[in-house]
């Protein structure tokens, strides 16, 4: 077992995957489960339920033997989307985008070893895939991890490398040195195509948004059916969200 690191509090880590666990979870979790998830005995998870509970950040239900997450959470996030200039300027942009291809587009940023869904822009077409407000996605397996992960520093795509690259679709890349090759060629493309790669039938394009300083850790994406996202359908959709792509990072700052 590794040493503990001084300056980090196991507790509060804890804690923190309890609330994890909770958020994972389609239905209310038993005190049994939550145990098994943060690797302690019932009396250590019942416990560290209850402090959550009562610190708001946690529902017991009307039996008191499940859990879910509480509203309490909604306000730390709050803060994170509240409408300031940053975000109406990023909003119009995927609604421009989104007026022009009829598709829902989506903002997700960079957030450690996976990308959350911040804004997203309604389309019109009755068949879609519909993702929501908080939704995270693995790095790996889909066109707007590769087009994030593509412009970090090599070191992040090696850790995610060394994870392992789950098969999760038919097309799926799981192959270490292939993974490279496509991060690579995402990087001198400047964008990213999931073909069948993160569901069976679903394809997607994302492109990233660059920041003043030159950094990417936000992008546009949009997805949908296979049935109706060909890959002559993916050429058209990337030079909309290149365009689109770069007029908003210009509008944040980034001299083009």
């Amino acid at each position: 077992m590794g040493k503990i690191d001084p300056n980090k509090s196991a507790t509060a880590l804890r804690a923190l995957r309890v609330l994890e666990i909770l958020g994972e979870a389609r239905a209310p979790v038993g005190v049994a489960e939550v145990a098994r998830g943060i690797g302690a005995d019932r009396s250590t998870a019942y416990r560290m339920l209850m402090t959550l509970h009562d610190a708001g950040y946690v529902l017991r239900d009307e039996s008191g033997k499940n859990y879910q997450l509480g509203y309490k959470l909604l306000s730390l996030s709050s803060a994170l989307l509240n409408a300031d200039e940053r975000s109406e300027i990023i909003l119009e942009a995927i609604r421009g985008l989104s007026a022009q291809t009829g598709e829902t587009v989506h903002y997700c940023i960079l957030d450690r070893d996976a990308t959350v869904l911040v804004y997203r822009a309604k389309g019109t077409q009755l068949v879609s895939v519909d993702f929501k407000i908080g939704d995270r996605a693995a790095l790996h397996c889909t066109s707007i991890g590769k087009a994030l992960l593509a412009y970090q520093d090599a070191r992040l795509a090696e850790e995610i490398i060394a994870r392992g690259l789950p098969k999760v679709a038919p097309n799926t890349i799981t192959d270490a040195e292939a993974f490279r090759t496509e991060l690579q060629k995402v990087r001198r493309q400047g964008f990213a195509f999931d073909d069948l790669e993160f569901h069976d039938d679903m394809r997607c394009i994302a492109v990233p948004v660059f920041e003043a300083g030159g950094a990417v850790r936000a992008g546009i994406s949009l997805s949908g059916p296979a049935s109706r996202f060909s890959l002559a359908k993916l050429e058209e959709l990337k030079d909309r969200s290149l365009v689109a792509a770069r007029n908003l990072a210009c509008r944040l700052g980034h001299p083009g």
